[in-house]
């Protein structure tokens, strides 16, 4: 599984605006119907109103590189142009062996 978080930081609530568009219009579940789509939400931070965080779940690169090529990614860059928001991108690749022993005492169930 591939995770990307995108950090959008807009002005004035432009970042939930263009989540709320996004919703609206229905590309929102366009994308979570995508073959390869794992997960596709929003997150408001309390640190900064002005930024929102997409986590972007997929199976594999096979369906990013698919979903990028679908027409819903102009109306996405479209979308972002509107609101003037600027992306800062984090990529995760999930650990094939899943969570370390050493680690399970940290996680509640």
């Amino acid at each position: 599984m591939i995770t990307i978080h995108i950090h959008y930081t807009g002005h004035d609530g432009s970042a939930r605006k263009f989540a709320e568009e996004m919703t609206a219009s229905g590309t929102v579940d366009k994308i979570r119907a995508e073959s390869g789509n794992l997960g596709y939400s929003y997150y408001l931070s309390l640190d900064d109103p002005e930024t929102l965080l997409l986590i972007d779940s997929w199976l594999d690169q096979a369906s990013i590189d698919a979903h990028h090529a679908t027409p819903m990614m102009r109306k996405i860059a479209e979308l972002r142009e509107k609101y003037d928001l600027k992306m800062r991108v984090e990529r995760f690749v999930s650990d094939e062996d899943g969570i370390p022993d050493k680690d399970e005492a940290f996680i509640r169930n």
